[in-house]
């Protein structure tokens, strides 16, 4: 106790600009922490969305499922059509983000370029709408998770924190207010349009598409059909 007495004195007494520094710092630093906090499998990630719904007292729903109760045509549907390469990379796709930074400087750039697990630290750490400062603190947190975490705990958190609507977080509760059914039995259509919704589940409502969202989702359905080789390091 004195110890800790005598840190927070010698942080009163410094000057007001490295206090702010400091407490930035520590800001910064948190979300490091929170990722070996996270390995542990009983501990189940809220997202920043979640915990502005319940600060704001509008509530949301959320039922954390394993991944082994998660069908598999829908993790390979959200592979799909989210991160391909999500098997093979480091947390960051860098010859997407090649492509798009080249894009992006011609103005040509349409693509958002995440994937998931950049995605996930996004969901558990940031915020959303798009700024180059987030994705600054995006890139470190997606590579660090992806070091710490095994490819397994990855995609079971991103699954339980993934916005599919309002106040509807999670494949459980997304699978059961869109489709009435568990995630566990969710068949290949429902799992495509729910996986093709994920960029924009406000605007895009998986159990009410679209003839455009449908033709999405029928893309999508046709190439999980074949992503076995796809979701190997989640299954093998």
């Amino acid at each position: 106790m004195p110890r800790r007495s005598g840190l927070l004195a010698r942080f009163k007494t410094r000057p007001l600009w490295q206090r702010i520094v400091l407490v930035l710092i520590g800001v910064l630093l948190l979300p490091y922490f929170f990722i070996f906090v996270y390995l542990l499998p009983f501990i189940h990630p809220v997202s920043t969305l979640m915990i502005g719904d319940a600060v704001t007292f509008q509530g949301y729903d959320r039922r954390w499922v394993p991944l082994d109760n998660i069908a598999p045509v829908l993790v390979k549907s959200v592979m799909v059509s989210e991160d391909g390469q999500f098997c093979y990379h480091g947390g960051v796709d860098w010859g997407e983000m090649r492509m798009l930074v080249q894009e992006t400087l011609h103005g040509k750039s349409t693509r958002g370029g995440s994937t998931i697990p950049m995605q996930t630290v996004k969901n558990l750490f940031l915020w959303n709408s798009r700024s180059f400062v987030r994705k600054t603190l995006e890139l470190p947190l997606a590579v660090s998770a992806s070091f710490v975490w095994s490819k397994r705990r990855m995609m079971e958190i991103y699954l339980n924190v993934a916005e599919w609507g309002p106040g509807i977080y999670g494949i459980e509760a997304a699978a059961r207010y869109h489709f009435k059914v568990p995630a566990s039995k969710l068949s290949a259509r429902q799992a495509a349009l729910l996986a093709v919704s994920l960029p924009n589940p406000i605007d895009r409502v998986a159990s009410k598409p679209g003839r455009g969202l449908g033709q999405l989702a029928s893309l999508i359905q046709r190439r999980a059909r074949n992503a076995d080789a796809y979701i190997k390091c989640l299954y093998d």
